[in-house]
């Protein structure tokens, strides 16, 4: 059986947008930062296609 290459330039698009986000959020001092923290993580494994 062969495997299809999944699409994960979504994945990384997000995971860099997050990112970007979570540093302006540190830099500014947002008060809820680690509400980002779990985008962050999840779109990465996700863009890894770990999970």
């Amino acid at each position: 059986m062969e495997q299809q290459k999944k699409s994960t330039g979504i994945y990384w698009i997000l995971f860099l947008f997050f990112t970007v986000l979570f540093g302006v959020a540190v830099a500014k001092h947002f008060e809820y930062l680690t509400l980002i923290l779990p985008f962050v993580c999840t779109f990465f494994v996700k863009a890894l296609d770990i999970m």
